[in-house]
C-alpha cells in the first residue's frame, strides 16, 4: 500500500496506541490497522480514517482503542479522525507483526505458534513454547485466559504458569 507523507506520519502516531489488555503491544504489531486515508477538509486542516478489525467480534478492547486513536492523532493537528470498524475478513494472528510477537514473548505470553507437523492432526493441539525457558513442552491448563484471546499453559521444564495468545 502506498503511502504519503502524511498517512507515513499517521502510522508513526499510531505506534503510540497500546492495546489495553496486553500493553506491551501497539495496535500495529497486534495487525489491527487495515487502513489509513488522509484528506483535506474545507476549512483547510485534514480528516483521517483510520479502520480497523478487532481481534474478535465484540472485544471489549475496541472502544478504548478508538479512544487512544483519536487521542494520537487530534493531538498532532488532525481536525477530524473517522474510525471505521471492518469485520470482514476476520482478523487473524498470521496479521500479528513478528516484532509483535516478539514483544509477546518477552512480556512473559506465549505468542500464536505453529501448528503440529502431523497434516492430519487436524484436531491435535497447537505447539505451545514457553516464553521463559524456550521448551516444548507445555500442557493446556485451561482454554480461558484472562481475556478472550488468551489461554493459561504451564510448563512441564521450568515448571512456571504463563498465557498463550490463542490462534485465529
Amino acid at each position: 500500500m502506498k503511502q504519503d507523507n502524511g498517512e507515513q506520519a499517521i502510522y508513526k502516531w499510531l505506534e503510540t496506541v497500546s492495546d489495553p489488555e496486553v500493553p506491551v503491544l501497539n495496535i500495529l504489531d497486534l495487525g489491527i490497522v487495515r487502513d489509513v486515508t488522509l484528506n483535506e477538509t474545507g476549512t483547510g486542516g485534514q480528516e483521517a480514517t483510520i479502520t480497523i478489525t478487532p481481534t474478535y467480534s465484540g472485544c471489549p478492547a475496541m472502544d478504548v482503542i478508538a479512544i487512544g486513536i483519536r487521542m494520537a492523532l487530534l493531538s498532532h493537528g488532525i481536525e477530524k479522525v473517522n474510525i471505521e470498524n471492518r469485520l470482514s475478513p476476520a482478523w487473524t494472528t498470521d496479521w500479528m507483526s513478528e516484532e509483535g510477537k516478539r514483544k509477546l514473548r518477552e512480556y512473559g505470553i506465549a505468542p500464536p505458534g505453529r501448528k503440529s507437523e502431523n497434516k492430519l492432526g487436524l484436531f491435535e493441539e497447537d505447539i505451545v513454547v514457553c516464553p521463559r525457558c524456550g521448551a516444548e513442552d507445555t500442557e493446556l491448563v485451561s482454554q480461558f485466559g484472562p481475556t478472550s484471546c488468551k489461554a493459561l499453559y504451564k510448563c512441564k521444564v521450568c515448571h512456571e504458569p504463563f498465557e498463550h495468545f490463542k490462534c485465529h
